[in-house]
């Protein structure tokens, strides 16, 4: 019952012009149906005066009904020509509608021969007949008004359902498709929808299987470079060496994360987690000084090896791109990691982490593959994980479900 729906303009729009149209009808009836009541009253008139004039052509005859030009009323008074007949309608002191004829007589021009035809039946049929045009424009709207609605629903319906589709297509779900059939606009903005998914769903595809053709082409080199590299005599180059190989090493392998994630072949393991445990050995892992907050001793039933890897993606993400002290709280299926530097870019929260985009001026700080692979690991255990920024900081908030009651 939204106001604001496509479906209630429509009929508002059809209401108004049937209400337009029926009242443009009955003004163009009303007003030839009134002129033919005159008309055949000004005709009535006529033919008594006649007949009031003619028994003056009898002999020794007099016209009926002389009056002075005076006593007539002003307008016909006004109308009043020599030999000449004036017909006026208007109503008397009494605010009875007559028809009036009239019609000098003397040579002085004193008096006139004068008639009057009552028009109250004309004028009574004349109202009943309005108001039967008025009812039956109500009873044609009240017919029209819940077709037009209902039509409305029929476009109405397809509408929403391309909104629907759009909506998957914006949450994931690439292969949606909306009905694109019929030959109206409706039908090409289906037909619109759904071209453009397609072409959305190729090139995330041929992005996807580049990824994983990178990792896998990348992983049998660099086995054989860091095996090499261990060989190499101890010194202030074989560790810059080094170092550079471990992070090639960890880009490869987030590469084949993100490919495993990409393809929907990763699986959840759940057991019950102490949460807390698992935040604080994250820190540990990957080194991040971070301060753990617990509410209680919280346990949620999930997959710790992914929730570490989540947590450890949040954690180093916060470590390169934000600044000390970096919080961890732990509530009832809640973690949040939150640090207090610069926040996340607003282009980033406004269209998610992207693929080797960092958010910093550097490139040196990471390879913008963290946040992709925690939203990606959080997706796979049911979890919700939102960003925002809050006391001038970045915050990440992991939603962890709940198990189903009973």
């Amino acid at each position: 019952m939204n106001p604001a729906s496509l479906r209630w303009k429509i009929a508002a729009l059809v209401t108004l012009a049937c209400t337009v149209v029926a009242v443009v009808v009955g003004v163009l009836v009303h007003q030839a149906t009134w002129q033919r009541a005159l008309n055949t009253g000004e005709n009535e008139a006529r033919k008594a005066l006649d007949e009031s004039l003619a028994s003056a052509n009898r002999p020794g005859g007099t016209p009926d009904n002389v009056v002075l030009v005076e006593e007539l009323p002003d307008a016909l008074a006004a109308r009043l020509q020599p030999g000449g007949q004036a017909i006026w309608y208007g109503v008397d002191h009494r605010n009875e509608p007559w028809m009036w004829a009239a019609q000098p007589y003397g040579s002085d021009g004193r008096e006139a021969v004068s008639v009057q035809i009552s028009m109250i039946s004309e004028v009574f049929s004349q109202q009943a007949f309005d108001r039967d045009m008025v009812k039956a424009a109500l009873l044609a709207l009240a017919g029209v008004v819940p077709l037009s609605v209902l039509a409305a629903e029929l476009a109405n319906r397809r509408l929403r359902r391309m909104a629907r589709t759009a909506r998957r297509i914006a949450d994931g779900d690439l292969a949606a498709r909306t009905d694109a059939s019929g030959r109206d606009e409706i039908a090409e903005i289906g037909a619109g929808l759904n071209s453009m998914a397609a072409s959305l769903q190729r090139r995330l595809l041929a992005e996807q299987r580049f990824t994983a053709d990178v990792a896998h082409d990348l992983r049998t080199p660099l086995m054989g470079l860091v095996t090499v590299v261990e060989l190499l005599e101890e010194g202030e180059v074989t560790d810059l060496v080094r170092d550079r190989v471990r992070v090639l090493r960890s880009l490869v392998e987030d590469l084949l994360e993100v490919s495993r994630l990409d393809a929907g072949a990763e699986v959840a393991e759940r057991v019950r987690v102490p949460l807390a445990e698992v935040a604080a050995e994250s820190a540990a892992r990957v080194g991040v000084e971070a301060r753990v907050l617990a509410s209680g001793d919280p346990v949620a039933e999930t997959d710790p090896r992914r929730l570490d890897r989540i947590l450890a993606n949040l954690l180093l993400n916060a470590h390169r791109h934000g600044a000390p002290p970096v919080e961890i709280a732990v509530r009832d299926h809640v973690i949040e990691v939150r640090d207090r530097g610069q926040g996340f870019p607003p282009e980033l929260l406004a269209g998610g982490p992207e693929r080797f985009r960092t958010g910093a001026a550097e490139r040196g700080r990471g390879h913008g593959l963290g946040l992709t692979i925690a939203l990606g690991q959080a997706e796979v255990i049911g979890a919700e994980l939102t960003l925002a920024n809050a006391d001038g900081g970045a915050v990440a908030v992991l939603r962890l479900p709940r198990p189903p009651a009973g």
